[in-house]
């Protein structure tokens, strides 16, 4: 059972996606009686992004578990940086950038390839800058790109919801990267076709992260809420451990 000083627990989504997605971990959670926050992420670029979180978790008391899944993952890798009060970051098919690396770059290390950007549906918005629009997964391959084990059914519903990303933040350089001085957790999945697996796995090494595998598609949230409630379980009772110990 959580403790007086048990964590705050922050999910962070990413493209394509909203907080709801987190709805699975965050009852298991809940359950145990954890407290979570699952703020919006704009997805207007990531020194932005991380800024609007920065600000978020300035606003949270105690000690944080801080959880991001895809984009989200490069969000919190930024954000955390420096906040004595972050505890943990728990990566969930995500980007863990390393400094000066854009997600564009990111999605390549470890030989993998992603074809993610065959499958774009570019729209403008009201001052976008020049050559920048808002990015969406064409409905017509969401559900076998996105979300594969899913029913078909939901993932079309994932569709017509998703939340767009400004293009250009697949090639802003991320900053000095939080997992560099935070313990790191990392949830690879083996058959995911938007980040490629070799490119999880050799994010996590990098960053020295306690790592599963587990056999599922972009949305292990959604499709292994157990999987993911139990890794950030590990993080938080890892870290309670040590704050006790030190």
């Amino acid at each position: 059972m959580p403790s007086n000083s048990q964590p705050t627990i922050v999910f962070v989504h990413g493209a394509f996606a909203d907080s709801s997605g987190w709805l699975g971990p965050i009852s298991r959670l809940e359950a145990d009686g954890f407290t979570a926050l699952a703020p919006a992420n704009p997805l207007r670029g990531l020194r932005s992004d991380a800024d609007y979180l920065r600000a978020f978790l300035n606003t949270v008391p105690g000690p944080i578990v801080l959880v991001g899944h895809s984009y989200g993952g490069a969000v919190i890798t930024n954000a955390a940086t420096g906040n004595p009060n972050v505890k943990a970051l728990v990566y969930i098919n995500a980007f863990a950038l390393d400094e000066g690396e854009p997600v564009a770059v990111a999605n390549e290390l470890g030989g993998g390839h992603s074809s993610l950007t065959e499958h774009i549906l570019a729209r403008p918005f009201p001052g976008a800058a020049e050559g920048d629009a808002d990015a969406y997964i064409d409905p017509a391959f969401f559900h076998s790109i996105f979300g594969q084990d899913l029913p078909k059914a939901d993932a079309a519903a994932l569709a017509a919801t998703q939340r767009p990303a400004a293009l250009s933040t697949l090639g802003v350089p991320s900053g000095p990267p939080a997992w560099k001085s935070i313990p790191s957790w990392y949830l690879v999945s083996s058959a995911d076709r938007i980040i490629p697996p070799e490119a999880e796995r050799f994010m996590a090494a990098r960053a020295k992260a306690r790592t599963v595998e587990i056999d599922s598609s972009h949305v292990a949230m959604i499709s292994h809420p157990r999987e993911v409630a139990d890794l950030i379980l590990d993080a938080i009772r890892t870290t309670t451990r040590e704050s006790v110990n030190s």
